[in-house]
């Protein structure tokens, strides 16, 4: 992937805490709308990674880069959705998307909130607060916000591992679609090899601490796409195998 194919370059990235050596050396490159899913056992360095991804820890050695500029803190162009959730309980569905909204120009805020209210199943809970809105909801609600503020990138760390298993396909299916409406480049952390399989046109399989990239299996399988294929599960079995299941 040469530099006018790559939206985010990560090179030779490692991390220690003390004594202990999380990250241990890891180069990949990520193409403009690209969807990326990385995987790997329990406690191998996955959220320090995403950390180092959004900018909010920095590299002993090595760089990320996101249109060939050195990420070294948090930006607006690289927006992160965690598993722990980020909604303002005291902010109505509208105030929380417009919250991170520049300008002052407040009936244009209010259209780009209700715009992305709608996009992601929202419309007609504009004016609900947090506690009246099921999980499901309020993940919606973060991916509205997160795309309110019109990002490039979507860093998103095991976004519905809180979720039961119907909402969280529900999720997955929706963000396809927004996606298809909005292209943005994500990476996926994800401890779920079928949500991987399902959403990413790659998947990275990360070694045990101190992490490195294992192995990468491209999902050539376009949307929508049925995980119990034989090819894709196939790839699942490999995935496992890979950690050690």
């Amino acid at each position: 992937m040469d530099a006018r194919t790559t939206k985010i370059e990560i090179r030779g990235l490692k991390r220690s805490f003390k004594a202990l050596q999380v990250v241990g050396g890891i180069d990949l490159a990520v193409a403009p709308g690209e969807f990326v899913a990385i995987v790997g056992p329990s406690g191998c360095g996955k959220s320090t990674l995403m950390k180092l991804l959004a900018g909010f820890e920095h590299p002993d050695s090595g760089a990320v880069s996101i249109d060939g500029v050195p990420v070294t803190r948090p930006s607006p162009n690289a927006i992160v959705i965690s598993q722990h959730g980020s909604v303002f309980p005291w902010l109505t569905v509208r105030e929380n998307l417009m919250f991170g909204l520049s300008g002052k120009d407040n009936p244009a805020k209010v259209a780009t909130a209700d715009h992305y209210a709608e996009m992601v199943g929202l419309k007609g809970f504009e004016k609900s607060y947090p506690h009246e809105l099921s999980g499901g909801m309020l993940k919606r609600v973060e991916i509205a916000r997160a795309l309110a503020v019109k990002p490039d990138i979507l860093l998103m760390d095991e976004p519905f591992s809180a979720l039961d298993a119907l909402t969280a396909l529900k999720m997955r299916n929706e963000l396809l679609r927004v996606l298809r409406e909005e292209r943005h480049t994500v990476i996926l952390i994800t401890h779920d090899v079928e949500e991987a399989i399902y959403l990413a046109d790659r998947v990275v399989v990360l070694s045990p601490r101190p992490t490195t990239i294992q192995s990468v299996f491209p999902i050539a399988q376009p949307h929508p796409r049925k995980v119990s294929q034989p090819e894709l599960q196939q790839t699942k079995d490999a995935i496992l195998a890979q950690l050690g299941l």
